[in-house]
């Protein structure tokens, strides 16, 4: 195995030298089977890569955040976006929402922030990942000190509770998704799991449909739960089986984080259009200073109208086309992918339109030869701060955990 070394600035983003194998990574994981196996069953869910960040891109990927968050804070953008949400979006306990996932594209113009995801996987996984390659290349630099974040992992879920329930004691968390053990990430959920039992938590893996809504809280069997960690891709709890968890949310009767209200402000994709707008950034009386960041670091985003179908279509080379509350790269096209037939399908839902920002490339070796993958740097944090970088290295349109060689990639800094 090839080793990086402190002469970092001698490796460059299309670094060859291989960083891991799954017995550094089973190290890191300590005496847990069932997580070895979880993870021995998901090929794909680490490269045993690494993606090379300058300081100068780490200073611009906080830099945007930072703008960002100094607009979402502010009454003038939370009334635009806010005021015709439903009532379960506008309904604000003062939590921040934990894991804010900042994904970004490395361009030759500097790193451009493609979208934001409120439920962000993979902090966890990233973190141990992160441990085992630091254990390999004990060169390296991480842009994060590592032996800080997990302690900022559980922090910040009693920063959240404290936030609503003040100098309450929290006792029971519940991991909530549907199907949660068929999960990809469902290793996470475990560690997870496992690090709220340390710090004397009870802790459960639910789906929504085994939580009962009685008595004027949410319960498993004869436990009340205090607060949810939401995994849940419902983002609104629209579904009926979630009518109950929407009840004791807006009754103030259980913690939930993230929320329907976090991802109104963050993960809406329409509010991208916000954030790249000079009249809308204008009309939010944006200073100079954050109003250039927001337009440097991210690609300018129209939401699609029956008025500008004609012309985006004319300009689609141009652009990538995303739902406006879609996730996980579903329903998603590269403009020059695109067929008159999906083209029409798309009127039934709504769309922003982005132009495009091609994702960085990272080479890697696979059986004597060399492959280009795609890549994109995901910044995790909790309000504006920055608790971790992590890569997806993937081929084809958009990320995913079925490329050989590819997944969650650890982030050096050159």
């Amino acid at each position: 195995m090839n080793k990086c070394t402190s002469e970092v600035e001698n490796v460059n983003k299309s670094c060859l030298c291989k960083t891991l194998d799954k017995e550094v990574l089973f190290k890191v994981l300590g005496d847990s089977p069932l997580l070895k196996d979880l993870i021995q069953e998901r090929p794909n869910l680490f490269s045993n890569v690494a993606i090379f960040l300058s300081q100068e891109e780490v200073k611009q990927i906080q830099n945007t955040i930072f703008a960002i968050e100094e607009i979402i804070q502010g009454p003038a953008f939370q009334k635009k976006v806010l005021e015709n949400t439903s009532e379960v979006a506008r309904m604000d306990f003062g939590t921040k929402g934990v894991f804010m996932g900042y994904d970004f594209h490395l361009t030759e113009d500097g790193p451009k922030l493609i979208e934001i995801n409120t439920n962000a996987g993979g902090a966890f996984l990233n973190l141990i990942l992160a441990k085992a390659q630091h254990s390999c290349c004990s060169g390296a630099v991480f842009p994060i000190e590592l032996d800080k974040v997990q302690d900022s992992l559980f922090d910040i879920f009693m920063k959240e509770w404290r936030l609503q329930r003040k100098d309450q004691s929290l006792k029971v968390i519940a991991i909530m998704d549907e199907n949660p053990t068929e999960q990809y990430l469902y290793p996470e959920f475990e560690l997870f799991s496992k690090l709220f039992k340390e710090k004397g938590i009870n802790i459960f893996i639910l789906d929504p449909r085994l939580i009962e809504h009685k008595e004027g809280a949410l319960w498993f069997e004869n436990t009340k739960i205090d607060l949810i960690y939401n995994r849940s891709t419902d983002f609104y709890f629209e579904n009926g089986v979630y009518s109950k968890i929407r009840d004791a949310y807006l009754g103030n009767e259980v913690v939930i984080t993230p929320n329907p209200h976090h991802h109104a402000l963050y993960a809406d994709k329409e509010n991208l259009e916000i954030f790249t707008s000079v009249n809308e950034l204008d009309s939010l009386k944006v200073s100079t200073k954050t109003k250039e960041l927001l337009l440097k670091g991210i690609p300018r985003t129209i939401k699609m109208t029956e008025a500008n179908r004609s012309d985006l279509w004319s300009q689609r080379r141009d652009y990538f086309f995303k739902p406006s509350k879609g996730y996980g790269s579903k329903a998603t096209y590269r403009g020059d992918k695109l067929t008159h037939k999906v083209w029409e399908e798309m009127r039934l839902s709504r769309y922003v339109a982005q132009r495009l920002a091609l994702p960085g490339i990272r080479i890697i070796e696979k059986d004597g030869k060399e492959l280009e993958l795609k890549q994109d740097i995901r910044a995790y944090s909790y309000d504006g701060e920055v608790i971790l970088f992590a890569s997806r290295l993937y081929s084809g349109q958009t990320t995913n955990f079925r490329t050989t060689g590819g997944g969650f990639a650890a982030v050096f800094v050159i």
